[in-house]
């Protein structure tokens, strides 16, 4: 048995279970599970994507996947369309403040400075100059959904997507952005609820969604934010979602390649060791709470900066952080939903017992439906 929705049927999946991820493990073996991985193009060149998407091709068994992209609708140095015109504006628009700060951080907890000759790639996906040629190389390839994040995609990129066939997805966090999205002709509204990782708006999901479902009907709506289990995905469809939307809990598989320490902070994490800061990007993201998220949440130290100018800032603090495997610093994007992570599974199976658990959910509603009849 599989419980089947009309975007799943239409993308050809046999679970309405969703999987963002930024690993290609993950996002093949999710597809081959019988659900759809969205692998993350945000961290790769055009070239490196190249081969993340010839491999996903190689490894998903002829089942259908996704890409996700970001594509701000708003964002400093915005309307510069020369790469390195825009790295240079975004340089000269650093304080020295915030430089000096960052480095007194990673001194004071130890972090070691760059090796001789070492560098750090400061900017891939977060603008609309870095994010088309991602969307260029993804539409080469076999994909049935792309996504976007942080506002509208671009009409263009829109309509190129359905001139390959290939539907468009964004994500919402309120009703209003969700309305938007529909006036560029987004096929499926991705409600994400407050309890999400990453970039994320402040109404719960409980809320959001039928809020949501009831703005765009009858246009497709997937439930995010808080899904790590099949009741949860069960709730989601009960609200009138058409599916799942995952992304944190696809941390602590087995094939996603995540630092031990990285592991084990998670595993041990409680829902309320996340929180809600412009720490990350310049926009508000859920991420785990660590002496980094800290620092920056201090009103007596400096405020994040704008997207992507928080991220150009902090790019090599965070690639420093994790090379040294700081314990007190080191975090990433986590959801809520973090409290239930606490054991190392196999993607298949997280599939399945979410398929699984979510059918058996549903079949005990039409029970208690029944008996009170």
């Amino acid at each position: 048995m599989s419980i089947r929705t009309p975007l799943s049927d239409e993308l050809g999946i046999e679970h309405p279970i969703y999987a963002f991820t930024v690993h290609k493990e993950v996002a093949a073996a999710v597809s081959r599970a019988g659900g759809l991985g969205v692998l993350g193009a945000l961290r790769f060149s055009p070239e490196e994507l190249e081969d993340e998407l010839t491999w996903m091709d190689e490894n998903v068994d002829g089942k259908p996947y996704g890409v996700d992209v970001v594509m701000p609708a708003s964002y400093a140095g915005a309307g510069i369309g020369d790469l390195g015109d825009l790295m240079a504006q975004l340089q000269s628009m650093i304080p020295d403040e915030h430089r000096a700060f960052v480095e007194r951080v990673l001194s004071e907890h130890g972090v070691p400075p760059l090796e001789d000759g070492e560098q750090v790639r400061e900017l891939l996906g977060w603008t609309d100059t870095t994010a088309r040629p991602q969307v260029d190389v993804a539409l080469t390839h076999p994909i049935c959904l792309l996504a976007n994040a942080l506002g509208p995609p671009p009409k263009d990129i829109v309509d190129l997507a359905h001139q390959h066939g290939v539907k468009v997805a964004a994500l919402v966090g309120k009703v209003e952005q969700a309305l938007a999205q529909v006036d560029v002709g987004v096929d499926v509204i991705v409600a994400q609820g407050t309890e999400a990782a990453g970039h994320t708006g402040e109404v719960a999901s409980m809320v959001l969604w039928p809020d949501v479902v009831d703005a765009v009907a009858p246009r497709p709506v997937l439930g995010a934010g808080g899904i790590g289990t099949g009741r949860q995905m069960a709730a989601a469809l009960a609200l009138g979602t058409q599916g799942a939307w995952t992304g944190s809990i696809w941390l602590t598989v087995e094939e996603a390649d995540v630092p031990d320490v990285v592991r084990r902070k998670l595993m041990a994490a409680g829902s309320r060791d996340t929180l809600r800061t412009r720490t990350w990007t310049g926009k508000p993201a859920r991420l785990l709470r660590t002496g980094w998220t800290d620092a920056w949440e201090d009103p007596a130290n400096p405020k994040p900066l704008q997207m992507p100018l928080q991220w150009f800032l902090t790019a090599e603090a965070q690639h420093r952080i994790f090379r040294s495997e700081n314990e007190e610093l080191i975090g990433m994007p986590v959801g809520q939903i973090v409290s239930r992570m606490n054991e190392i599974r196999k993607t298949e199976d997280v599939v399945r017992d979410m398929a699984r658990e979510c059918e058996e959910t549903l079949a005990r509603l039409q029970s208690l439906a029944a008996e009170r009849v």
